[in-house]
């Protein structure tokens, strides 16, 4: 396993939108076993997303499980991963490992229903609410080429440089 270095804004392959997942292969899981060790390596972070990493692929991480009073589905590795259903809004703050210096306020859906597929090609389906559910449409949009700066409803306002990186 290793770290990977992970892209940081201004670099423009963070806007490259990904490609599905067409091969469930052990190649595949050691790169999960990396994107993992990247993720854990990170200040914080409850999940990373493959372009993050410079592989332009439809795969993200997802761990919730240390904030036990989160609703939660614990730890995902979520493959070619869709949004099917969304309800209410809420704004929340954000950060993300590609933008280390800031914190934004961005609006998402509080509750989601989420199909995707695990490192085996199997299909689930997935219930999400609250910060799971603004967490897992976090990483999402790398997969799309976005951040949470793209979605700040004001740079001038919604907008914080981070003061201390908390670990």
């Amino acid at each position: 396993m290793a770290i990977l270095d992970i892209l940081r804004l201004p670099d423009p392959r963070l806007k490259q939108v990904s490609e599905p997942v067409t091969l469930f292969d052990q190649e595949l899981r050691d790169f999960v076993a990396d994107l993992e060790e990247t993720r854990l390596a990170g200040p914080a972070a409850v999940g990373i997303a493959a372009p993050q990493v410079g592989r332009f692929q439809r795969l993200v991480i997802l761990d919730l499980s240390g904030r036990p009073k989160t609703p939660n589905h614990g730890h995902l590795v979520l493959v070619n991963p869709e949004i099917v259903h969304w309800e209410g809004y809420a704004m929340g703050r954000e950060g993300c490992l590609s933008v280390p210096d800031y914190t934004g306020n961005v609006i998402r859906a509080t509750q989601i229903r989420l199909k995707t597929q695990d490192p085996e090609g199997v299909e689930r389906e997935y219930e999400m609410e609250g910060f799971e559910a603004r967490a897992v449409q976090h990483e999402l949009d790398h997969l799309d080429g976005l951040l949470f700066v793209d979605r700040v409803v004001s740079r001038r306002t919604d907008l914080y440089r981070r003061k201390v990186y908390k670990s």
